[in-house]
């Protein structure tokens, strides 16, 4: 557990400090076990240094309970109508985080992968931070820009389905 600006945030790590460092974030209200301990270990057995993070109100991190819930569609139809809202944090702040767990640690440079959200937020730390990502991916992510098409219908109604 680290102390972010703002709320603690817990990690797990797997392999050697002193190898190149991998964070992986995972998705809107993902716990860090939705990469498996064996994944995790299979890159860190091949010479990687790997973070895997429970972000801001999700598994072991700090939970805001002092905040309402989100509606995420009524968040979402505000955004697209330019009305105002109020949230607690912005994945700005969570893009923050994952420097200030780089930080905490000592590490220069980190390669960023991002799942769904996570992957949201793995793009603004390459954008803000390019001199700390040493590369980029992102997995089932999308920049937010409503203006770009959604996923396949069939896509989506798989996306839930649990794979090997």
């Amino acid at each position: 557990m680290i102390k972010t600006n703002s709320s603690p945030l817990f990690y797990d790590s797997f392999g050697t400090p002193d190898n190149p460092a991998i964070v992986l974030i995972p998705g809107l209200g993902g716990h860090n076990i939705s990469w498996t301990s064996d994944f995790c270990q299979e890159i860190a057995d091949a010479g990687f240094y790997l973070l895997r993070i429970d972000n801001r109100d999700a598994g072991l991190s700090h939970h805001i309970n002092e905040f309402p819930s989100i509606n995420l569609g009524e968040l979402v139809e505000k955004m697209q109508k330019g009305e105002p809202f109020t949230i607690p944090y912005t994945l700005f702040d969570m893009a923050e985080d994952i420097i200030h767990l780089l930080d905490t640690l000592s590490i220069d440079k980190a390669h960023v992968i991002g799942r769904s959200m996570g992957g949201m937020i793995a793009q603004i730390v390459a954008a803000k931070f390019p001199e700390r990502t040493l590369s980029l991916c992102t997995i089932m992510s999308s920049t937010g820009n409503p203006a770009l098409p959604q996923s396949a219908p069939d896509v989506m109604q798989n996306a839930d389905e649990p794979r090997c």
